[in-house]
């Protein structure tokens, strides 16, 4: 496990001792939370983002030159029950 070294003005820092101590943490679990989860969230964002770029990319069908006509809508050829 690695340490790291962050600056606190004096005021944050003790807000942030009070806040933990009224969730019955530390100020380290809660930075460590904090990245955990914005981490994840990234990690998350980034996986959602692929997967939608791979959906697009294999998309069928939404072809604006295979779009019906208005009028081809109401006739049997846009019925679906004709196919």
């Amino acid at each position: 496990m690695k340490n790291i070294t962050i600056s606190l003005d004096d005021d944050l820092y003790r807000r942030a001792r009070i806040l933990a101590a009224e969730e019955d943490t530390t100020v380290t679990a809660m930075v460590r939370a904090y990245l955990e989860e914005k981490t994840r969230r990234k990690e998350e964002f980034e996986r959602l983002l692929k997967l939608q770029q791979e959906l697009l990319a294999t998309e069928e069908g939404l072809d604006p030159a295979e779009n019906l006509s208005r009028d081809a809508i109401y006739t049997e050829e846009g019925d679906a029950r004709f196919r």
